[in-house]
This record gives C-alpha cells, structure tokens and sequence, in this order.
C-alpha cells in the first residue's frame, strides 16, 4: 500500500480485491458534495454512504445533508441541487460527520470512494477542525481501480471516460440522482462489485463463500465453454 499523503490509507493491490471481498470483510461506499474543491477553505454539505459485504448490504444507506458555514454558490447548487434552503436547518459538519463516524463502525471496515482523495481530504479536513484524530480505515479508489481493470478505455476518444457517470452508463449501472451523495454512493457500490465480477480470472487467493459468488462463479466457468 502507498499513497503520496501517508494520512490516506488507499488499498492498490488490486489483485488480492476478491480475497478481501469474499472473505466476509464490511465496505461502505461513501460520497461527498462540497462547497468547492479545496478542503482547506471549502466544506462539506452532504454525505451518503451504503454498507455492504459479500452477502449484500448491510443496515440502511446513510445520508446527511450539512450546513456549512459559508454560501453554497450558484454553481454548486445546479450541479447537485443542493440549495441554501435545503440545509438551512440542518445539521452542522462535526454532527454530520460523528453520526457517519459511527455507521462506518471500527478501522476494519473498508472504504470505497470514486477519486477517494477528494473525499477523504473533506472529511479529514473536518475531522483536524474537530480536534479529531484522522480515519485508519483502508480505502479503495474506484478511480485507478477503474483504470486497472478496463485498460483499453484509455484507447477510446472520449473526455470522462473514467468519471463514475461514464463508467455507470457504460456499464448499465442505474443512475437515479447524480452528484447526489447516498446515489453516487450506491453507485460507486456496483462499479466496485462489477469490476470484482470482471476481474475474477487475475483475482489470486480468494475462496467464495457467499451465495451471490457462487452463482457468479458458476457463470464464468460455464462462458469458458
């Protein structure tokens, strides 16, 4: 494992996913809406989240909307169509981010986010302004992930390819509210399932033990054939 900030524990040994999958290990898929993009001087205005094993998901999706100290601008508001009014009487971030402290559980549980140092630069950013200790969970990047095990993306013209938008529509993955946090969350979720199911044959030392697996497996060998 290396990242180039040592506070974000990003997993990349991609060939060992299934084993971690399959060994009945919690994930939650995660996203956050933002008021921009610098976690130094912008904050947090949403967080969505769904837990899940092997076996399915876990507990109800989380989702909090935030209220943030500064304006959310214009820009903001039509791309995620999170307005002023909307988060007015929410809570703010250090209650919002306690409650999603205690859905992730423990540092065993696995985070997967898409471009996972965005979202994790936010939340460690509000985690310092608490006098919070930063997250140890290991966390999956759906991003260089995405990369890995659909190489011959890079081949195709095409700006966005790797966005988690682009890669849903590619691949049949419904899209219900983009740029919402709790959908981009179930859907960074199937991204990470679908790219376990399609790289199953390069997968080293992991045994299947749910039943969703089994089936999947029994899929690949009969297509062998």
């Amino acid at each position: 494992m290396s990242n180039k900030n040592p506070s974000l524990h990003i997993f990349n040994r991609y060939r060992y996913l299934a084993k971690e999958y399959y060994s009945g290990k919690i994930f939650i898929a995660f996203d956050t809406e933002t008021t921009g993009i610098k976690s130094s001087t912008d904050f947090l205005i949403e967080i969505g989240a769904v837990k899940f094993s092997c076996d399915g998901i876990i507990d109800k999706p989380f989702s909090a909307l935030i209220k943030p100290p500064v304006p959310i601008t214009n820009f903001i508001e039509n791309l995620t169509h999170i307005t002023n009014e909307m988060v007015e009487n929410q809570p703010e971030a250090k209650h919002a981010v306690t409650d999603f402290l205690s859905y992730i559980g423990n540092e065993k549980s696995i985070l997967i986010a898409h471009n996972a140092p965005f979202d994790l630069g936010f939340l460690q950013a509000q985690l310092e302004r608490m006098s919070f200790p930063p997250l140890k969970n290991q966390c999956i990047d759906t991003l260089p992930l995405a990369r890995w095990a659909y190489p011959k993306l890079n081949d195709i013209s095409e700006k966005g390819k790797y966005t988690l938008q682009s890669l849903a529509k590619r691949f049949g993955i419904k899209v219900e509210s983009a740029h919402r946090a709790c959908d981009d969350a179930r859907v960074c979720m199937e991204l990470f399932k679908k790219i376990i199911q399609d790289t199953l044959s390069v997968q080293k030392d992991y045994n299947i033990h749910s039943q969703e697996g089994m089936l999947l497996q029994k899929d690949i060998q009969l297509s062998l054939f």
